[in-house]
């Protein structure tokens, strides 16, 4: 049976599901969120789309053609904080890993190298090799697994709950080192990043939350699942810690630019934010284009093949490549110039040429967080200085908000949530 994604890749798919889904934004969200009923079918299957329990726009919100702010001020309007709390929560998590890892980027560091190390392992292991090629094509015997595997290829999508059962039969039962798993889910998940893939991988085998591990259990699985599995291929009784890299204190935030204040700029869009929009309105400039003189021009580069040495996923790559074509499209609609598409191979190139074609000098984006896109921008920053480019990353103001609570455990940014939502003047 042939899955698809239940979502477009544009903005207006994302806004059509925020109106759509908001009534369930509140205690139906927090009651049925954990059950896995399986994913979208097509729409020539006879059975309508389920996962109506579930918001889907995680690809949406990772990219930020959605943001999160939006999403928080539909479910307060429509519930109020105390029965939108769950649902708030659980769009605050990507933010917490994100500034997590953010002041610890050596974790992320040390997960990339642990993975080329495992990679090149396969190579002389037979074991290993052919372990690793069942779980990823989905032979390993074990239904549920298998069908998730098949779900992640196809469709770029899995449900939350899925994610943990997965990543602990991945470690526990099927003995792979966590680092192929987590670079699995990074070359195919729609809505990856570095960081919370990177740590929820981690929370799993008891390296983020020290000693704390993640066992997927057959009643769980079966409960959860609402009987579509009930998996009687014998899993792990144990889920104990894995040795790994330990987590670092924290380091200061790297310190962002304000907007520019004179002169005229181009606007940057990476897969890291690809609203132009919110970007220049979270700002402080003008939403309305026309009148925005600051911004000269908008570009935009998307790179998902750097998300592992084996490049992205084809649903993931779509997703990613599409977005970025219907965020351009958007500028050049509201700028009424057209909007440039950069080749994230000969990036500074086109930087340089987009930037001497504008007559511009200095270049704004979102700040990236770590990961793939953040390290391009820094191996190619010397050359654009050369050519007499600045980069200027603006870190957005949800994020500078929400940073500084997510040091330690997401406890710490639980704690927050009201008062920054106050500041934002969503919850009085």
């Amino acid at each position: 049976m042939t899955h698809s994604h239940a979502l477009e890749p544009t903005r207006v798919a994302g806004l059509a599901r925020i109106a759509a889904f908001t009534p369930r934004m509140g205690q139906a969200y927090a009651g049925t969120r954990n059950a896995d009923t399986g994913p979208a079918l097509l729409p020539d299957s006879q059975h309508p789309a389920p996962r109506a329990n579930v918001s889907m726009l995680s690809g949406h919100v990772r990219h930020r053609l959605i943001l999160e702010q939006e999403l928080a001020a539909a479910a307060l309007a429509a519930h109020g904080y105390d029965k939108a709390e769950k649902f708030i929560q659980e769009v605050c998590w990507r933010t917490y890993w994100k500034g997590w890892l953010e002041a610890r980027p050596s974790v992320y560091a040390a997960y990339e190298a642990d993975r080329d190390r495992h990679f090149a392992a396969l190579v002389g292991d037979k074991g290993l090799r052919r372990r690793y090629g069942a779980a990823i094509e989905g032979r390993t015997g074990i239904e549920c697994f298998d069908v998730w595997a098949s779900e992640l290829v196809e469709t770029g999508y899995l449900h939350n709950h899925a994610r943990m059962w997965f990543a602990s039969i991945w470690v526990y039962t099927l003995g792979l080192p966590w680092e192929l798993g987590a670079d699995f889910f990074l070359t195919h998940l729609i809505d990856a990043d570095a960081a919370s893939n990177t740590l929820s991988w981690r929370w799993v085998v008891g390296l983020h939350t020290v000693g704390k591990t993640y066992l997927a259990r057959r009643a769980n699985i079966q409960e959860y699942t609402k009987g579509r599995f009930d998996p009687e291929e014998p899993l792990a009784k144990e889920a104990p810690p894995v040795p790994g890299f330990a987590n670092p204190p924290p380091k200061a935030l790297p310190v962002c630019q304000p907007w520019p204040v004179d002169g005229e700029v181009g606007v940057l869009l990476s897969e890291e934010y690809l609203y132009a929009e919110g970007l220049l309105s979270d700002a402080g400039k003008s939403a309305d284009y026309g009148k925005c003189v600051a911004v000269a021009s908008v570009a935009g580069v998307v790179m998902p093949d750097l998300r592992s040495p084996y490049g992205a996923g084809q649903a993931a790559s779509a997703f990613t490549h599409a977005a970025l074509e219907d965020s351009l499209k958007e500028a050049a609609e509201l700028t009424g110039r057209p909007a440039v598409t950069l080749d994230a191979a000969s990036l500074a190139t086109d930087m340089i040429g987009w930037a001497k074609s504008e007559r511009i000098s200095t270049i704004a984006l979102a700040a990236p967080s770590v990961g793939w896109v953040a390290k391009r921008l820094e191996a190619i920053e010397a050359e654009l200085a050369a050519s007499g480019l600045q980069l200027i990353r603006i870190r957005t103001k949800w994020d500078a908000a929400f940073f500084p609570h997510a040091k330690r455990g997401f406890f710490q940014l639980k704690e927050r949530i009201p008062s920054v939502l106050r500041a934002y003047e969503l919850l009085v």
